[in-house]
């Protein structure tokens, strides 16, 4: 009689050991997990924690995490609710940080502006001194600025109408402005001329844009040649009608666009 051949075992690990393994890794992964979050401060763990005992319930006894037999649906469903929340946790902490690089910078903002005004501020009280020393303040108009420190002088007291060319009765004037910006040759001074709107139109100047440059310019040239300043620190501009500081259409407010502005600027300006 024939021997039987005996039955193969069945290949593979037995089914048990599938959901054996898928529970080593869950719990592998939670480990790891809470080991990750070990580092961040005592405040935000508590935080976790509490949050844990609300909605999961992993350090109450574990009965609801586990869940009567259905630890396979409710771990995989607790870890991607775990998840979210720590995404949630770090947007959270990530939106309270630029908030707080936001209120900083402005911080840092205002107290720099209040810092360029109090210079400015400082600056003017010299000038306005020396000024008077030279008895100009009559002639020459002080403003302030975070920036600078502005010197406002009448066209009139300086150019024949149309002209570009200094009056003899300026140069004194000019001569005393001289001896006070060469106390701050460091400082970049800035040279600007305006017009009023009356439209200009001659042999030597097209228009008030030409006007207001070639006065800037004369204004340069005389302090180049008469003072110690440095050229590369003088700026010279011209800016013709189109920053009046009074009303174009009455004689008084024409004579006051009619200027030369001299501006010098202090250390923490941003020229």
């Amino acid at each position: 009689m024939a021997r039987k051949r005996q039955e193969d075992p069945p290949k593979g690990s037995p089914a048990w050991m599938n959901t054996f393994s898928d529970l080593m890794n869950l719990l592998l992964c939670f480990f790891v997990l809470l080991f990750s979050m070990s580092t961040v401060d005592a405040q935000k763990f508590e935080l976790i924690v509490a949050s844990f005992n609300d909605t999961f319930s992993i350090f109450s006894a574990g009965a609801t995490a586990i869940g009567d037999g259905m630890l396979m649906s409710n771990g995989v469903s607790q870890l991607n609710e775990l998840d979210d929340f720590t995404n949630s946790m770090g947007k959270a902490s990530q939106a309270s940080g630029e908030d707080m690089e936001a209120e900083n910078v402005e911080e840092l903002t205002e107290a720099l502006d209040a810092e360029k005004l109090r210079k400015s501020e400082e600056l003017a009280e010299k000038v306005e001194e020396a000024l008077e020393e030279q008895n100009l303040s009559q002639d020459v108009d002080i403003e302030v600025t975070s920036q600078y420190v502005q010197l406002s002088l009448r066209g009139a007291l300086l150019f024949d109408s149309g002209s570009d060319q200094l009056k003899e009765e300026a140069l004194p004037i000019l001569n005393q402005l001289g001896v006070i910006l060469e106390r701050y040759a460091d400082s970049i001074i800035e040279i600007e001329g305006h017009t009023d709107n009356v439209p200009i139109s001659s042999r030597r100047f097209a228009n008030n844009n030409e006007l207001s440059s070639a006065r800037a310019l004369s204004v340069f040239d005389y302090f180049v040649s008469t003072t110690n300043l440095d050229p590369a620190m003088i700026k010279h501009s011209g800016r013709g009608e189109y920053v009046p500081v009074a009303d174009n259409t009455t004689p008084e407010g024409r004579a006051k666009n009619r200027r030369v502005e001299i501006k010098i600027y202090h250390t923490l300006s941003a020229y």
